[in-house]
């Protein structure tokens, strides 16, 4: 059922996958703030991070499934209320548990976009609902650059930012329930797959701490293989129980699917690209220039602003471009900042140029993956599918924060450009061979079947 007027809804949706992504980066600069009031050392504090990053991927399939079942506006709610939570909890913390246990509970709030593009699905016309997913992925961008920038602007001191955010999540909550409205529905005799919720969370724990302490443990040692032998055995273990479940967290046929596979893996890989330009720009900024925490989020500035630009031309590009083609040229011009970076990153003038070319090119991926992801799946299954995109992204995140660290510790940071630009290249190539594929015969009458 569409409303007469559904943007006032798509607006109070897109600040709350804003904020919900803002709380991803917004820790990013104060890294050393963290280590240096806190006592402790960088890699420790990274965990403040990572602990998000896992807690939002366990998250993304939990709620997204929940959503289908008992609607994604409660769950919405339900995420911006956890982010309050995880904020005033953060904001209160003396010492670093107390800390990582906000992280976690402010990662729930990664769910948000695959709820937001359901709810729209259901209350956007088909002619306007591209522009309107392109907003809400796009938010996405916005949210991460966004998050240097608030950093940027508080100063350095981690309780008033997480002060802030607590503010922002709950003036979000505030408005999906003033603005928001969706049908109540239940699915007849459908249960949380809550035994593949476990599963999922115990490979993405295993694998993602093995990746992100592998540059200490060493890649070859015991602690490190037997973390990845467990992932394994655990996603077999997943694989098995989601294929035998009446209702899985995660179709595997949708997860497999060949009009949603090119989405997923282009994501993975386009959130690798974005998180690890972004954290190596901060990085180098800090090091090599001297920059102030607000002087990093400024340089950010330029893709922030682009990314916004470009999601609200979104519904008129992809009225003239399929969504695999702009996710594809997207991918190319972020593999285009993240080259120009690594051979020329010593002055502020290069640091914004290539920022701006990044906020046009994440801005032109992630306003269209959006549609892809959803775009050859039935409505009821909108906010699954998105959910599978959404957690892929935040594994490619998680895997480039790892990756990133250790190449800016050995190789430095022309290399740690250098393989966000090669996981650029490799989505554009996906995205543009998804778009070909998808335009054959076969796919067409498997599509139709």
């Amino acid at each position: 059922m569409y409303t007469k007027s559904p943007w006032t809804a798509v607006c109070a949706l897109a600040f709350g996958v804003a904020i919900g992504t803002l709380q991803m980066t917004a820790v990013v600069p104060v890294l050393p703030t963290l280590q240096r009031e806190l006592g402790t050392t960088l890699a420790s504090v990274s965990w403040t991070l990572t602990a998000s990053l896992l807690s939002g991927a366990i998250a993304i399939p939990l709620l997204s499934r929940l959503g289908d079942l008992y609607g994604r506006r409660p769950m919405a709610v339900a995420s911006l209320i956890l982010l309050v939570a995880g904020s005033v909890a953060a904001a209160l913390a003396t010492t670093l548990p107390a800390l990582i246990a906000g992280r976690v509970l402010q990662g729930m709030a990664a769910p948000l976009l695959p709820l937001a593009i359901g709810i729209a699905r259901q209350q956007v016309p088909p002619d306007r609902l591209p522009t309107a997913i392109g907003v809400l992925s796009a938010m996405m961008g916005v949210g991460s650059g966004g998050g240097m920038i608030l950093a940027g602007l508080v100063g350095g001191g981690y309780q008033a930012l997480f002060w802030i955010l607590a503010g922002l999540a709950a003036l979000s909550a505030a408005l999906v329930v003033a603005f928001v409205r969706e049908p109540v529905h239940r699915q007849a005799g459908a249960r949380p797959d809550f035994a593949g919720a476990a599963l999922i969370a115990g490979w993405l724990v295993c694998l993602l701490l093995a990746v992100s302490k592998a540059p200490d443990w060493g890649w070859t040692s015991a602690a490190t293989l037997g973390l990845l032998a467990a992932t394994a055995v655990l996603i077999a273990a997943w694989v098995l129980s989601a294929r035998r479940t009446a209702s899985p967290l995660i179709e595997i046929p949708m997860l497999l699917h060949r009009g949603t596979v090119g989405a997923t893996v282009a994501s993975l890989l386009l959130g690798f690209a974005l998180f690890g330009t972004i954290t190596t720009l901060s990085a180098v900024a800090q090091r090599r220039l001297g920059a102030s925490v607000l002087q990093v989020g400024l340089y950010l500035l330029p893709t922030a602003l682009l990314m916004l630009v470009i999601s609200l031309l979104a519904g008129r590009l992809m009225r003239r471009f399929t969504a695999s083609s702009l996710v594809g040229a997207g991918s190319a011009v972020v593999a285009c900042a993240a080259i120009w970076l690594s051979f020329a990153h010593g002055s502020p003038a290069e640091l914004y140029g290539a920022a701006s070319v990044l906020g046009l090119g994440i801005g032109l991926g992630y306003a269209a993956l959006g549609t892809m992801a959803v775009e050859h799946v039935e409505p009821a299954k909108t906010a699954a599918a998105g959910g599978v995109n959404a957690l892929v992204r935040i594994v490619g995140s998680s895997v480039a924060g790892a990756v990133t660290g250790a190449l800016l510790s050995g190789a430095g940071a022309g290399w740690s450009f250098a393989a966000a630009a090669i996981a650029a290249l490799l989505s554009a190539a996906f995205a543009f061979a998804h778009g070909v594929l998808g335009r054959t015969p076969a796919a067409v009458a498997g599509e139709a079947a």
